[in-house]
């Protein structure tokens, strides 16, 4: 928390992380043949919707894209606390949702 430099590369590690997911969603939805939704919360859900994520996990993917748009629009803005926090909690979720496109992917081989 102390080192302002350290707490850019969470930042920015989290940012890049959260976009990644997004792009494989939407890329997932695409090849699907499903249209990809106007906001990146939505994308999440809609998996979800279509059976490819877990509700609950959706809902708490759906809610960090909201980071990342904080961190895309108004960076001045974000409380390293909550970064701290956010840090803490949100990567098994990232992890888990990489881990279950990687299955579903592996099952349609």
């Amino acid at each position: 928390m102390a080192d302002r430099t350290a707490r850019e590369v969470v930042v920015l590690n989290l940012f890049v992380a959260l976009q990644e997911c997004l792009s494989l969603a939407t890329h997932w939805l695409a090849d699907d043949g499903r249209s990809v939704p106007e906001s990146y919360r939505e994308t999440f859900l809609d998996l979800s919707r279509h059976g490819v994520i877990e509700p609950e996990l959706a809902s708490r993917l759906a809610a960090a894209s909201g980071l990342r748009n904080l961190v895309a629009h108004q960076y001045g803005a974000i409380d390293p606390g909550r970064i701290y926090e956010i840090a803490s909690m949100e990567m098994e979720d990232l992890l888990s949702f990489c881990a279950t496109l990687a299955r579903r992917a592996g099952a349609q081989s």
